[in-house]
């Protein structure tokens, strides 16, 4: 039987922000996605399980450009979701973790023990919290220290498409 998209390009599109990586070797850019196509983003985490006092970090900004351009923090984060195990086997459910507004979250969980977890962090930006002019975001990991190695990777899922395409149809995320 054929395969059809039934969500992709109708429903949602997606996008690379941070290709997997060792997120102790240093500050870790986003890719910028331009939300101008989109209503919604949720920005996904994914990180194995590395050393204690790596604990997991991301923060989100906001640019005026698709390069260069004025960037600033996005401080409009109060609440995120996430899972964490030893190792994460699909039957856990999401946490919500609430904290003061600001573009960083510092230690997912706040549990002091995401480094030793394999972690997977959910956080929605709607386009309008997004500042007057600023029309492209990005998530970054900050350099999580050096007392081992922890991979990692994030990808953007937009929803509320401006325009539904086939898949191999859709605009260019970053356009």
């Amino acid at each position: 039987m054929p395969t059809t998209a039934r969500s992709l390009g109708r429903v949602f599109d997606i996008m690379p922000a941070i290709a997997p990586v060792d997120l102790e070797a240093g500050n870790v850019l986003g890719k910028r996605l331009h939300m101008k196509n989109y209503d919604n983003v949720a920005i996904v985490v994914f990180a194995a399980a590395g050393t204690a006092n790596d604990d997991l970090q991301i923060d989100v900004n906001e640019h005026n450009a698709a390069t260069g351009g004025t960037s600033q923090d996005l401080d409009i984060v109060t609440d995120y979701y996430h899972k964490q195990a030893t190792a994460l086997a699909g039957t856990e459910t999401w946490v919500k973790t609430t904290q003061a507004a600001a573009s960083e979250i510092n230690d997912v969980g706040a549990l002091g023990t995401s480094a030793e977890r394999q972690n997977l962090l959910v956080v929605e930006i709607s386009g309008d919290q997004l500042s007057d002019g600023f029309e492209w975001i990005s998530v970054n990991i900050p350099d999580l220290g050096s007392a081992g190695a922890k991979l990692g990777c994030a990808f953007y899922i937009m929803t509320g498409l401006n325009v539904q395409r086939a898949p191999q149809n859709l605009v260019n995320p970053n356009a």
